[in-house]
């Protein structure tokens, strides 16, 4: 005679919690030169992800333009821009992105690495790894921007520096790494070992 209790349904797989949709993301964009503004696609596209995004209460940028030992904070206040690019029409030096200062943060980040971390301050603007994708992201340049300097090439300790200041994006930060794979194509030599 069957058994009258059907079996068990086994337990379905675990799921991965949902992601928190006021959680800001980290991300990493390949800004190319000051040109690419003019690019009949990447602006829409750009914009839209930004669109897609929670709004943040301030960006912090980490670009592939600022190598500088030990990790440094720039455009903590307000600065003019930095451009560092050469050969361009001259309306790419006119460019400007106007946005307000961070000081809280540049506290708040400085406070997050431990005393084996010092933590540098420099009155320099915000480079074109920046405040270019920044000028199709945010066009009106009303959210605070700091921008901070990748203190070396180390992968472990820049994944550390990144574990440290994850919890940012739970404040309402959005964390934006910026370069792109071809940044200066003629020295990768001096990156790949022997």
């Amino acid at each position: 005679m069957p058994d009258p209790k059907p079996a068990s349904e086994p337990d379905p797989k675990p799921t991965a919690p949902k992601p928190d949709p006021s959680r800001l993301p980290a991300v990493y964009l390949g800004h190319g030169a000051p040109i690419l503004i003019d690019d009949p696609i990447w602006p829409t596209e750009l914009a839209a992800w930004a669109a897609k995004m929670p709004r943040p209460k301030a960006i912090l940028v980490v670009s592939a333009h600022w190598q500088s030992a030990p990790l440094t904070l720039g455009a903590v206040h307000t600065a003019e821009l930095t451009y560092d690019f050469y050969g361009f029409p001259d309306r790419y030096y006119q460019l400007r992105y106007d946005s307000p200062a961070a000081p809280e943060l540049a506290t708040r980040v400085r406070a997050m690495m431990p005393p084996s971390e010092p933590v540098a301050q420099r009155e320099r603007g915000l480079d074109h790894g920046a405040f270019v994708p920044l000028l199709v992201m945010y066009p009106e340049a009303d959210v605070p921007v700091l921008q901070m300097s990748m203190p070396d090439l180390a992968p472990a300790h820049l994944f550390e520096i990144g574990r440290r200041l994850a919890p940012l994006r739970d404040e309402g930060v959005l964390i934006m790494g910026s370069g792109f794979m071809t940044h200066g194509l003629p020295y990768i030599d001096q990156y790949v070992p022997p």
